[in-house]
């Protein structure tokens, strides 16, 4: 059995601004179709990524700001997290999980996968930049 992921639906108040902020991201616009006042999609993916996010008009009834916890994987956290802070995004400091739970800085042996940092879409959507320094991100 093959399965991909290929969508994750936000759930967002105001398209228009949650597109801008997406493009200011970093992320590429697939698609951006209107069927009248009551229907519009958008769909944009993150670079390098075969999964893309999707809101819009008519597409959710789930609260906006409520999806949390979604990855982008980078093989460099320090490039990424400056770029988008550059950028105009209010990223976090970067910080990992010890024995004590959530600490500041990046992990002590910058093991892949133990590196974070945070931000949030214009709703509050959650985003976490977790890094993965070993090999090409899938």
């Amino acid at each position: 059995m093959d399965m991909k992921l290929e969508v994750v639906v936000l759930p967002v108040t105001d398209v228009d601004k949650a597109k801008g902020f997406y493009e200011t991201v970093g992320f590429t616009l697939d698609v951006d179709h209107r069927a009248g006042d009551a229907f519009r999609v958008v769909q944009l993916t993150p670079p390098g990524s075969a999964c893309s996010v999707t809101f819009g008009t008519g597409i959710s009834t789930t609260e906006p700001g409520s999806i949390q916890g979604l990855h982008l994987v980078v093989t460099d956290i320090d490039a990424t997290r400056a770029e988008l802070v550059e950028r105009g995004i209010d990223v976090s400091e970067l910080f990992h999980f010890g024995a004590e739970g959530q600490a500041s800085g990046p992990d002590p042996d910058r093991r892949d996968y133990g590196t974070y940092a945070s931000f949030s879409d214009p709703d509050g959507n959650g985003w976490l930049i977790q890094e993965r320094r070993g090999a090409a991100v899938r």
